[in-house]
């Protein structure tokens, strides 16, 4: 059991330096004149996540061309009759807000930016912001695209039964074509590639 014990603060003992060495420079560097940098922040890797918004499971949305006197309606409904300005600081006064909003507009507030939220004037900023869950491929249909550029929105996926220009042989052996998605799975037909010779059989 000492043994142990020793060998727990032996260990402990050798972790401690190892770890504040990766904070600051050793005396060497310091001597020359080299400090460590700061590690990376991850903003850039935010803000590509950010952008990739399609990805996300949200509903589209478009503000009504009667938002302001509707929210307007809401808001003294709720709130009296507070100005723009007015602050949500009390939490029951804001769920109220938000629920009735949510119910008035069939969009509600995700809680990825509900503590953004500090005003009435934050809320019709929410509410005036349309939502497009398009992806950028679907985008291209209504897009004036370059006259060298053609997209094929509907794409053909090989298959032995229906391909038979070079008797169902395919450019890549040994590949099979799995439909994973349900949404793909009554769209596309998938087989199973033969891996030995002949691939095709």
């Amino acid at each position: 059991m000492a043994a142990l014990m020793r060998h727990g603060v032996f260990k402990t003992v050798q972790m401690g330096p190892a770890a504040n060495a990766l904070r600051f420079a050793t005396k060497a560097e310091k001597k020359k004149g080299i400090d460590r940098k700061a590690p990376p922040r991850i903003d850039s890797s935010a803000q590509a996540v950010a952008a990739k918004g399609f990805l996300r499971p949200q509903k589209s949305y478009t503000p009504p061309a009667d938002l302001r006197a509707r929210l307007d309606a809401v808001a003294r409904g709720v709130l009296g009759g507070a100005a723009g300005d007015a602050s949500l600081a009390d939490l029951a006064l804001k769920f109220d807000l938000c629920s009735a909003c949510a119910r008035e507009f069939d969009h509600a507030i995700p809680n990825s930016i509900l503590h953004t939220v500090q005003t009435l004037d934050d809320v019709r900023n929410f509410y005036q912001t349309p939502v497009d869950t398009k992806t950028p491929l679907d985008k291209m249909r209504n897009m004036e695209l370059p006259e060298n550029l053609h997209v094929q929105f509907e794409y053909h996926r090989f298959h032995p039964e229906t391909d038979t220009m070079f008797g169902g042989q395919t450019a890549f052996n040994r590949s099979s074509t799995l439909i994973t998605g349900l949404k793909y799975k009554g769209k596309y037909k998938g087989h199973i590639q033969n891996q030995n010779w002949p691939f095709n059989s």
